[in-house]
């Protein structure tokens, strides 16, 4: 972190826990925790993998993030 109470260093992750908060867990009820952590792991792989995200031109975190083809063979 740059300095204390800084906001914007977590801005990026408050909202993804605000997201799996709001559309995952508040939604549904879980009889254990071994249910939750399977929900949480399935709902992580939708956000990154098949969510798009505005913020990033309607594409997944996956796709922008992960190299293309070009990109390794030119590496």
């Amino acid at each position: 972190m740059d300095g204390k109470g800084r906001w914007m260093d977590n801005v990026f992750i408050e909202r993804l826990w605000r997201s799996l908060k709001y559309e995952q867990i508040r939604l549904y009820s879980y009889a254990t925790v071994g249910e939750l952590r399977g929900q949480i792991a399935s709902w992580m792989n939708y956000y990154n993998h098949e969510r798009k995200h505005q913020h990033l031109d309607y594409t997944t975190p996956w796709a922008n993030y992960s190299p293309t083809q070009e990109q390794l063979e030119a590496a």
